[in-house]
C-alpha cells in the first residue's frame, strides 16, 4: 500500500518506508514507492509461521521466499520462521458418517468403499469392474498444480488400463475442456470433470483407490490427507506438505509407509511412482487393503496441530 494510505491507520507510514522495516522492494525509484504489509508483519512479528516444516525449510532455503528471500535470510526474521502442519476437519472429512456417500465405512468395517466405487463408476459412465483402480485429481487447474503431470497421469492410466477421474476447475482448464468433449467423451475409463461439486469431491475421494498430487510446490496440501482419511493411497511430488506427510512404501520399513513420492518434475519420475502404486494394488491386494486400513486410522486431525501452536504461542506470551 501507499504511505499514505496506511497513514489511515493513525500511523504515519513514512516510518516503515525503509528497506529494513517495509518497503517493498519492487517498487524502489518508482513514485510513488510502497509499503509490504506482509514484509513488515515478518520483520516486527515475534514468530512467523508456516504450514509445513518442509515448507518452511524451502523459504528459508530452497528459494520458495521469491522477492521476499533477502528479508527471510535476515538471521532475526530467519531465526523465528516455524512450519507447523496443517490438519483437516475429521469432522467433515468421516467416511463412517459422510451423508454424501451411498454407503458408509472406516478401517474396521471397509466394505462400503467397495459399494462407493462401484457407485461412483456407474454414475459417471466408467467400466464397472472394482479392479481397474481408481485414480483421483482433485485440484483447483493452475500451473502450480502440476498440470503437465496430471496430463502425463492421465495418458499413463489410459496406457496401463486404470481409471482416471479428475475434478477442478481454474484458469488452465481450457485443454481438460477440450480433451473432455473430444478425445474422451464417453470414455470408459476416463472422466474429466472440469467444475466444482463438493458432493461430488466426497463421492470420489470415497472411491479413489489412489489420490495424485503432483504439485509443483504445496505449502501444506489437504487432498492427500482427505484421500488417506477416506481410504486412498496418495502418490505425490515430494515437495512441502506434500513430503511431511507422505512416506514412500518401497523406501521406509514395513508398516511406516504411506503412498509413493517422486522428486522430479518430469514425466518420467511421475510414471515411476504411479507405476509402482499401479503395480502394488494388481499384485499384492493383501497388502495393498492393509495400508488403506492403516491410511484410514492415520492421526490427521487438528489435534497435534493445534498443540504445537499452543506451544509457540506460550513461547513468546510476555511473562
Amino acid at each position: 500500500c501507499r504511505q499514505d494510505e496506511f497513514g489511515y491507520t493513525g500511523i504515519d507510514g513514512e516510518q516503515f518506508a525503509t528497506i529494513e522495516r517495509a518497503l517493498d522492494e519492487r517498487t524502489i525509484g518508482h513514485n510513488p514507492e510502497r509499503l509490504n504489509l506482509m514484509k513488515g508483519g515478518m520483520v516486527y512479528s515475534n514468530a512467523v509461521t508456516t504450514v509445513s516444516p518442509t515448507y518452511a525449510n524451502e523459504v528459508l532455503n530452497g528459494g520458495a521466499a521469491g522477492w521476499l528471500r533477502s528479508t527471510l535470510t535476515r538471521p532475526e526474521v530467519k531465526n523465528k520462521v516455524r512450519g507447523i502442519l496443517n490438519g483437516i476437519d475429521v469432522v467433515e472429512w468421516d467416511p463412517s458418517r459422510d451423508h454424501l456417500l451411498p454407503a458408509n465405512f472406516n478401517a474396521q468395517f471397509p466394505d462400503g468403499k467397495a459399494i462407493c466405487k462401484k457407485f461412483l463408476q456407474r454414475g459417471l459412465g466408467l467400466d464397472e469392474n472394482p479392479d481397474k483402480p481408481v485414480i483421483a485429481v482433485i485440484t483447483r487447474l493452475v500451473p502450480q498444480k502440476g498440470i503437465h503431470l496430471i496430463k502425463a497421469a492421465l495418458f499413463r492410466c489410459q496406457e496401463k488400463g486404470a481409471q482416471f477421474v479428475l475434478l477442478g476447475s481454474g484458469h488452465c482448464d481450457g485443454e481438460f475442456k477440450a480433451m473432455a468433449e473430444q478425445q474422451f467423451k464417453d470414455h470408459k475409463d476416463i472422466r474429466l470433470l472440469v467444475m466444482y461439486s463438493e458432493a461430488l469431491a466426497h463421492q470420489i475421494y470415497a472411491a479413489a483407490d489412489i489420490i495424485l498430487v503432483p504439485s509443483m510446490f504445496e505449502p501444506c496440501g489437504l487432498t492427500q490427507m482427505i484421500g488417506m482419511r477416506y481410504g486412498a493411497v496418495p502418490v505425490v511430488r515430494k515437495t512441502g506438505g506434500l513430503a511431511d506427510t507422505v512416506r514412500d512404501v518401497d523406501s521406509h520399513a514395513a508398516g511406516e509407509g504411506n503412498g509413493y513420492t517422486f522428486d522430479g518434475s518430469d514425466e518420467g519420475s511421475l510414471h515411476s511412482a504411479l507405476d509402482r502404486a499401479l503395480t502394488h494394488f494388481k499384485d499384492q491386494r493383501s497388502s495393498w487393503a492393509e495400508l488403506c486400513a492403516t491410511n484410514m486410522n492415520t492421526e490427521l486431525s487438528w489435534s497435534r496441530s493445534s498443540a504445537d501452536y499452543v506451544a509457540l504461542y506460550n513461547s513468546i506470551a510476555m511473562p
